[in-house]
């Protein structure tokens, strides 16, 4: 039976070119296939608008308003004053609110379907009774928000961490609001919900709906390299303006490269994302690191390299670059922090390491080990294709 879903959304979800965008894009896109969706979304990058016809290919009606960051930041530190969270304030905006309320009172949904924790807002905030206006409220966490601001507390000095402690147990409170009102919750994976499920012992109808990766797409042998890359070179791949980003090829670059270019001196160290921070701009002073900036096509990089790095010491959730290195038969060498929403099994095909010199001397040998790197790459592909199925992980949602 189609069923007619509004969907909510924090990040226009197209391109489908980093991680929340990647999963919001996939719900909908398997979604509607058998049901009706209406999209309303925010957009953080003026650029992003020119996507909206891309989404109307899945959606019947998009909806998708400009986030202004410097507007968004002050209407955050002021929800934060108020007794919410900095997430809360950040991303709501009046004009979204009276687009769902209009479109809510004209269409009786049969589900909502928030992605992203600051979505609820819209819901609890609607003009009509909740329950006048969808069958079932779905809330799509990907990840637990809350931690993510504990860890960014513990890693930064006085006096911001005293305010990402602040959010950190504000967003909590209402992540657990959420799981309270809505019908389903979803998270990325065992762990998520664990963790989730520790922290609030009440909390119920949680559901697990793990990332997948497009190895059709990300397939190596349809991927032709159009231009001149060095060799040995290692990539990361990522959004360069994210701070987890940002600390993981930060401390690469001076922890760890340095040891590895003691061996291997004519090394490069592709950093390949859009909105590089200057802070990681400045890391080619370093003459053995690219840092890219945006770029049209990431398989080209995946393909050129000989490994690729994942070296964050902050994550959450299921990192989708883990996951497209693999479809493309990389070798990978990660922190374990950046697996720890994977498949356990993943362990047997990929490299996990979180001492510095251990990282190094790891890369050091796979670079000179081609064999070493193909079993790998092998492997990797056959992970991929067996755990993070898109189309298999996401027939759950037909079930809630």
């Amino acid at each position: 039976m189609t069923e007619k879903i509004l969907y909510l959304c924090h990040r226009i979800p197209y391109p489908p070119n980093k991680g929340d965008k990647i999963r919001s894009f996939n719900e909908i896109k398997f979604l509607s296939k058998d049901h009706t969706i209406d999209l309303i979304s925010l957009a953080d990058d003026p650029n992003d608008l020119k996507y909206v016809q891309d989404l109307k290919k899945y959606c019947r009606k998009v909806k998708v308003f400009l986030l202004n960051k410097k507007v968004a930041k002050i209407k955050g530190i002021l929800s934060l004053l108020y007794g919410k969270s900095i997430s809360q304030g950040y991303f709501y905006q009046k004009n979204f609110q009276k687009r769902v309320d209009k479109w809510s009172d004209f269409e009786q949904y049969d589900a909502f379907i928030c992605f992203s924790s600051p979505m609820a807002e819209y819901i609890f905030k609607l003009k009509k009774n909740r329950k006048d206006v969808a069958g079932t409220l779905i809330m799509d966490f990907c990840d637990l928000d809350s931690d993510k601001w504990i860890q960014y507390a513990r890693k930064t000095p006085f006096p911001l961490n005293i305010v990402y402690k602040k959010e950190a147990f504000r967003l909590f409170e209402f992540e657990k609001k959420i799981n309270k009102i809505f019908n389903k919750s979803v998270f990325v994976s065992k762990k998520e919900a664990a963790l989730f499920i520790k922290r609030y012992p009440d909390a119920k109808d949680i559901q697990i709906i793990s990332n997948g990766v497009d190895y059709q797409y990300f397939d190596a042998e349809k991927i032709e390299v159009t231009q001149s890359f060095p060799s040995p070179m290692i990539v990361f791949s990522g959004a360069m303006d994210y701070y987890a980003n940002i600390d993981g090829v930060t401390w690469f670059t001076k922890e760890i490269l340095t040891e590895i270019k003691k061996e291997i001196p004519n090394i490069k160290f592709y950093i390949v994302g859009s909105n590089p921070d200057p802070s990681v701009k400045a890391l080619e002073k370093d003459p053995s690191v690219v840092v890219t900036g945006f770029v049209e096509d990431i398989r080209e990089y995946y393909k050129a390299a000989d490994l690729c790095i994942i070296p964050l010491r902050i994550a959450r959730g299921v990192q989708n670059k883990v996951l497209e290195a693999m479809a493309m038969g990389k070798a990978i060498i990660s922190t374990s922090q950046a697996v720890q929403g994977i498949n356990p099994e993943v362990s047997r095909v990929i490299e996990i390491e979180d001492d510095p010199k251990r990282i190094a001397q790891k890369i050091i040998v796979f670079v000179n080990d081609r064999d070493k790197i193909g079993e790998m790459g092998k492997a990797g592909i056959q992970f991929v294709s067996r755990y993070h199925n898109w189309q298999v992980n996401l027939e759950r949602l037909y079930e809630l």
